[in-house]
């Protein structure tokens, strides 16, 4: 095995099967003589969870990483051709494709109730990707979740939105994509917790109707218990006074 393919491997174990495989990886390096890839694997982090969501999502889907890549490009090019209706377009293409990547990157890792915190990582890690292509070229061995700045040749888009000739100071566009990025995120969690809600609704109405038939049974099952003592008690009363006329006795 070499070490890139020992990484691979490593990045692509669950977050609780990380340290573990790490101390064996590193140590089939030493055995083999390489040194050096020993020293690598062992200085190997533990990814967070959100970074090993997306190293997963890669894994799964490596088209993924292609169509971050692509959008990154179409943006640029929009950016430096400063055509606001186009880069509209695809900040919203945006949106949807990170929201996509991120569904996509949950269910391949096998979350499926993700945290607000985790959610938010996953998805600050791939608008990272898109606006940084070095990011994006490391999405498969990521420790860490990564944020975008806002800074830099790409452009941010709350400057954009503007004409040339009206473009916000560079802080305070920052300060609006931040407020921004944060409402949809909100809105994110919003939607996937009526989701949730809505789905707990329905299984506890289920529940709800299967304790009433369950109870509605039980119900009929006393009548019918009641009925048969009664039916019991009157044979009982009757079988007593026949013996009652054959002995002579008074009825018990």
């Amino acid at each position: 095995m070499s070490v890139e393919g020992d990484l691979d491997r490593l990045y692509g174990a669950p977050p609780q099967e990380f340290v573990a495989l790490r101390k064996t990886l590193a140590g089939a390096a030493r055995r083999r003589g390489d040194a050096e890839g020993a020293r690598v694997l062992a200085a190997a982090r533990r990814p967070t969870v959100a970074a090993w969501v997306v190293n997963t999502l890669v894994r799964a889907d490596p088209a993924a990483k292609t169509r971050l890549v692509q959008l990154n490009t179409q943006l640029r090019a929009a950016h430096a051709a400063m055509d606001g209706t186009r880069i509209r377009e695809l900040s919203a293409a945006q949106r949807t494709l990170v929201s996509e990547l991120a569904r996509a990157g949950f269910a391949a890792a096998g979350v499926s109730d993700p945290s607000a915190a985790v959610r938010e990582d996953v998805i600050g890690t791939l608008q990272a990707a898109i606006a940084d292509p070095e990011i994006a070229a490391r999405l498969g061995r990521l420790d860490k979740a990564q944020e975008w700045s806002g800074f830099g040749d790409f452009g941010a888009p709350a400057e954009v939105a503007a004409a040339p000739e009206q473009k916000l100071d560079r802080r305070a566009a920052e300060t609006r994509r931040r407020a921004l990025a944060a409402a949809r995120r909100a809105h994110d969690d919003a939607v996937a917790a009526v989701s949730d809600r809505t789905t707990a609704v329905a299984t506890a109405r289920r529940r709800y109707e299967e304790l009433l038939q369950r109870l509605s049974a039980a119900e009929r099952a006393v009548d019918r218990a009641v009925q048969e003592l009664q039916d019991a008690n009157g044979s009982l009363a009757a079988a007593d006074a026949a013996l009652a006329a054959l002995t002579g006795e008074s009825p018990i």
